[in-house]
């Protein structure tokens, strides 16, 4: 069974940084898309950044590029999100989510809807 598990978020003041952290069990990371999605009180979930495991290519959204990193360590199975530069805008409630390459292949990897397996969730609140 696929459990993906997410700690690292907390409360912080805009321009600060936290790292966010999905450890898997029950699967194995590699050769696959993990993403780091988000979903604000009202709004709908969306994608921030992801990664094909494989070989470390990184997929951002514009709203984050730049400050926003996310990185995996194949052997630990485990994705990261390192946040910086953060703002009020980011206050969310992130997920991390794995799909595997034959789901991903020919749609935006940020596109919620390639993945299946979810975790429950860290939130992350950034304060003005």
């Amino acid at each position: 069974q696929v459990q993906l598990v997410e700690s690292g978020g907390g409360s912080v003041q805009a321009g600060g940084s936290l790292r966010l952290s999905c450890v898997a069990s029950g699967y194995t990371i590699r050769n696959n898309y993990v993403g780091w999605f988000r979903q604000a009180s009202g709004e709908q979930r969306e994608g921030v950044a992801a990664i094909y495991t494989t070989h470390g290519r990184t997929y951002y959204s514009e709203s984050v590029e730049g400050r926003f990193t996310i990185s995996r360590d194949n052997a630990k199975n485990t994705v990261y999100l390192q946040m910086n530069s953060l703002k009020p805008e980011d206050t969310a409630m992130y997920y991390c989510a794995a799909a595997s390459l034959r789901s991903v292949v020919g749609y935006s990897p940020l596109s919620r809807t390639r993945y299946d397996d979810w975790g429950q969730g860290t939130q992350v609140t950034v304060s003005s």
